[in-house]
């Protein structure tokens, strides 16, 4: 319906009228048409009109503008000078353009003065401006790409030649999934629980470490192997990059679906699987697609279930959570399956702990229903974190040797045990049942009179309390990294730790046609004999003069006096290149070494002072370290990037 325009206006003044001045009975004024004068003295009353109480008027807050670049004091003037002498030109566009091309093809010396000019008021504008009090964040809901159901979905679609597949690269256990939603409550409140300093999670009062073994246990995929390094040179995955995306972009979920559904189960589906599962469940990231930097460890498909899957997703998720808390990306990446299946099977919500045999994977132990159920029971108590903390540890190698002297013979059946510590079993006044003795171990024993027995376990040795004794002996192991030279052999408990540490770890040649790999001792002496000109051999605590090419994105330097490597690393961002120093070496390495980059463009100087930090190779993108940003103008018109370094022994530092 069409409304007249000079009737809503009628009612407007009658209003004003007879609400706020006390002016004739709205009944009445209904059908009085008011003359022009009227109209007019209207409009004056309403501008003498304070406002009514109760109606508060809102204030525009009024706040300091920031102050402009050097650009927008330039273009200023510019446009100015350009529209007295182009009075034909009319309107902006045409002025703005051409102060865009005058200001790009200025020298860094021409622009120097409206710089300074920028830099003056920025000076004043933070010595006077008050200071601005940042918004507390808050997350009303959880924003990830962690979708189980997706890969659900996938899962139920696979040929038994293509689950056969996927079991032979070690992701079997995934083919167990069950669960099909996250629980995005619980995933909110476990992050905010998440120590990603220490990897450990803030639970009931107590802090539980996270490790690559928590990882097995969960989601059944390897917590030894070698290290997943996904980086290298751009040119090894070059040809896959194209087969899976023809853009700098990721690669997309939905190629990779389209790819599954093909029947074949050659290396191309095997490819794509592990892609699928890292960016929908495993790793995925902020974005909706795939990082193209997993091709690096996925060019030969026939090592896939040599590497440690563990320790890889572990690192992943810290590297998500804290950046999400850094505030670089609104999504929190990383498996947030983990975290929640983790807490489920940590914290016991049923009463006193009793010792029930555990499946492992627990991936396979926790559908719909049974979340559902368990969400009921944290709800009933008044919320997450109610529970007591179930402490467990993960036990393989386990060699059982049976005591035949005994008159009561047992038949040890399975040898790979969780044991649960921190739980009294030898208490004869309450005997366990012979299929809860000592996690999933089944006991036959000839008399039946005779089966239960209280069991007390230690972590080197077992021994029943009765008749029967067990004695447990634990395997000694090789380390993982013995084909690169270490000869240790420890048991379960040692190894664990010392592969964390291992000085053998493996360090991959950073040249893209190389494919040695070996300890960083071996690298040496493998670059000296094989690579002796591919690189710059340097002397400590001397400076070093040296370049990088357009094209060159790193520059091996190779100390003369011990032989290790260090990497140049050259990146690119908006605004100018970055550059930094890292040493070839295992990640747990703790040795560092000072160093000096200096880049000169005349009387001008750009200097970075810091410490190197380990890695086993090149690093792509830009890692967490300290790095030199130095702008276009002190690159060569060829592209050429001149430097100083100088690196110091870790010896001679600490005599400083």
């Amino acid at each position: 319906m069409k409304l007249d325009r000079t009737k809503i206006f009628v009612y407007i003044v009658l209003v004003f009228e007879n609400e706020v001045l006390g002016g004739v009975d709205w009944v009445q004024a209904e059908t009085r048409v008011p003359n022009e004068g009227d109209t007019v003295m209207g409009k004056r009353k309403g501008e003498e009109l304070t406002v009514p109480e109760g109606i508060k008027k809102k204030k525009k807050q009024v706040t300091t503008p920031r102050p402009a670049c050097s650009w927008v004091h330039f273009s200023r003037e510019f446009i100015k000078e350009y529209s007295a002498s182009h009075p034909e030109s009319s309107g902006l566009k045409a002025a703005t353009k051409a102060a865009s091309d005058a200001w790009k093809s200025m020298s860094v010396e021409e622009k120097a003065k409206y710089t300074r000019r920028a830099r003056e008021v920025w000076d004043n504008y933070l010595s006077t401006a008050p200071a601005r009090v940042p918004k507390p964040r808050r997350q009303a809901k959880l924003i990830t790409r962690c979708s189980p159901g997706r890969l659900f979905n996938v899962l139920q679609r696979l040929s038994p030649d293509q689950k056969a597949a996927v079991k032979g690269m070690g992701f079997g256990s995934l083919l167990g999934l069950r669960c099909r939603t996250l629980r995005r409550s619980l995933c909110l409140w476990l992050l905010e629980r998440f120590n990603t300093a220490r990897s450990s999670m803030n639970i009931c009062g107590e802090r539980i470490p996270l490790s690559p073994q928590d990882v097995e246990l969960v989601l059944g995929l390897a917590a030894s192997g070698k290290d997943v390094v996904n980086s290298g040179p751009d040119e090894l995955i070059a040809e896959l990059r194209l087969s899976y995306t023809d853009s700098n972009r990721g690669i997309s979920l939905r190629l990779l679906e389209d790819r599954l559904a093909a029947p074949e189960a050659g290396d191309d589906f095997k490819r794509s699987f592990v892609l699928y599962a890292l960016g929908t469940l495993l790793c995925p990231t902020a974005r909706l697609d795939v990082s193209p930097s997993f091709l690096h460890f996925l060019i030969n498909m026939d090592i896939i279930h040599q590497y440690n899957w563990g320790k890889f997703l572990l690192d992943r998720l810290v590297r998500e959570v804290s950046r999400f808390r850094q505030g670089k990306q609104r999504a929190v990446g990383g498996c947030l399956l983990f975290l929640q299946l983790f807490y489920y099977e940590r914290i016991s919500v049923g009463g006193p702990c009793e010792l029930v045999p555990i499946v492992a994977p627990c991936l396979s132990s926790w559908g719909e229903e049974e979340i559902t159920e368990r969400e009921k029971r944290e709800k009933e108590l008044g919320g997450y974190g109610r529970g007591e903390v179930i402490y467990k540890e993960r036990c393989h190698g386990m060699e059982l040797v049976v005591d035949r002297t005994q008159p009561d013979d047992l038949l040890v059946r399975e040898v790979d045990t969780i044991v649960e510590h921190g739980l009294d079993f030898a208490d004869e006044g309450n005997p366990t049942k012979e299929d809860q003795i000592n996690g999933e171990i089944v006991m036959e024993e000839a008399k039946e009179d005779q089966i239960n027995r209280a069991i007390v376990i230690e972590e080197e040795n077992m021994s029943l309390v009765g008749d029967v004794e067990v004695v447990v002996e634990p395997v000694r192991m090789l380390c993982r990294n013995r084909d690169y030279g270490c000869t240790e052999t420890l048991n379960y408990t040692e190894k664990t730790d010392h592969e964390e540490t291992c000085a053998y770890a493996p360090c991959p040649c950073p040249l893209q046609d190389c494919s040695f790999v070996g300890s960083a001792e071996q690298l040496s002496l493998h670059f000296s004999s094989k690579h002796w000109d591919s690189g710059r051999r340097f002397q400590y605590n001397c400076p070093l003069h040296v370049y990088l090419c357009k094209d060159e994105q790193f520059l091996i330097l190779q100390a003369e006096e011990d032989g290790l490597l260090f990497l140049l690393n050259k990146g690119i961002e908006n605004i100018g290149l970055t550059v930094m120093i890292t040493c070839i070496g295992p990640s747990s390495s703790k040795e560092q070494f000072f160093y000096d980059v200096v880049s000169e463009r005349g009387i001008s100087s750009l200097r970075l002072k810091s410490c190197t930090q380990n890695f086993p190779g090149h690093v792509e993108g830009l890692p967490p370290v300290d790095f030199l940003l130095i702008p276009f103008g002190y690159v060569s018109s060829s592209g050429q990037l001149n430097l100083e370094v100088c690196i110091w022994n870790s010896t001679e530092l600490g005599a400083d």
